[in-house]
């Protein structure tokens, strides 16, 4: 083969190239092009390979970020949870003070012994090893305390209720004087009445004292009468239920009507001589089933 060469002045020079040498040159080319396109296509499976892991990797961070919210969304909700239980307890806490503070006043406890107000005493030597509450532990914790709180509320509600119907039956028995001031004039039974001079039976017991001093009643009840009554002047009549009904005669003035509640040791009235009477003083009767009985064993009862 023959490969002329043109000079920039305008001469020429020839060349002659064997067939051998063009063939190795053409093979060259060929191996380059080979290789070079073995290259391009290594590059592009790599960007496949390389795009195909970064697609890969993203799903999982995606998984792994729904994971990280459910697991917050459920933090949460185990948090709210213990707040509402928490708040619970702490509202049967204060019921159970206050439940407390009130047995301790109805049953005439000692208030340094039993104070809940404030927190219980507690203490002990240090403990060099101190584990962290776990998850189910506390919350296991939190159900038992629930429950122990609930079962003392409901004893102290039980035990109040006790003390409370306690105390409405002490305050339903007829016992001690029916004045605040004054002294047994006359007792019950047969007396020599003071105004005929004859001996006659007196239905209750007289107490002597000064004019409208307070008159009292014996025990809590319902008044049933408040008004003039012959003989009595005027008179109250309380029932004290269980039976027992009380009278008190010979009032200045009244201070109950008639449907009244009231309680032991109430004011009712005056001391006062209306009706059959000769001074101030108040005539007492203690009525049991209908029947008049003597009052004095009533009055020498203990409040």
């Amino acid at each position: 083969m023959k490969i002329i060469l043109l000079r920039e002045k305008g001469s020429s020079r020839a060349l002659r190239v064997s067939r051998q040498t063009v063939f190795v040159a053409a093979m060259a080319i060929v191996v380059g092009i080979f290789i070079s396109g073995t290259w391009l296509v290594s590059q592009f499976s790599d960007t496949v390979v390389e795009n195909g892991t970064v697609s890969e990797w993203q799903e999982r961070l995606r998984q792994q970020q729904l994971e990280v919210d459910r697991m917050k969304a459920e933090t949460e909700a185990q948090s709210q949870a213990v707040g509402r239980q928490l708040a619970q307890m702490q509202a049967r806490l204060l019921r159970m003070e206050a439940l407390g503070a009130r047995v301790t006043e109805m049953a005439d406890l000692d208030q340094g012994e039993f104070s809940f107000a404030d927190p219980a005493p507690q203490g002990g030597p240090l403990v060099e090893r101190q584990d962290a509450l776990a998850w189910p532990d506390l919350q296991a914790s939190l159900d038992e305390l629930a429950a122990g709180l609930k079962a003392r509320e409901s004893e102290l509600e039980i035990l109040e209720s006790m003390l409370r119907d306690q105390d409405y039956r002490k305050a339903q028995q007829v016992s001690g004087r029916p004045v605040t001031w004054g002294w047994m004039s006359s007792s019950f039974g047969k007396r020599v009445d003071p105004f005929s001079g004859k001996m006659a039976w007196h239905a209750g017991v007289d107490f002597a004292g000064k004019k409208d001093s307070e008159v009292v009643s014996v025990a809590s009840g319902v008044v049933t009468h408040a008004g003039k009554r012959s003989g009595y002047g005027q008179m109250v009549e309380i029932n004290h239920g269980g039976g027992y009904v009380t009278r008190y005669g010979h009032h200045a003035s009244l201070l109950v009507k008639v449907g009244d509640i009231v309680k032991k040791g109430q004011p009712i009235g005056t001391m006062g001589s209306s009706g059959r009477s000769t001074g101030p003083h108040v005539h007492f009767e203690v009525l049991k089933d209908g029947q008049q009985v003597d009052p004095a064993r009533y009055v020498a009862r203990r409040r």
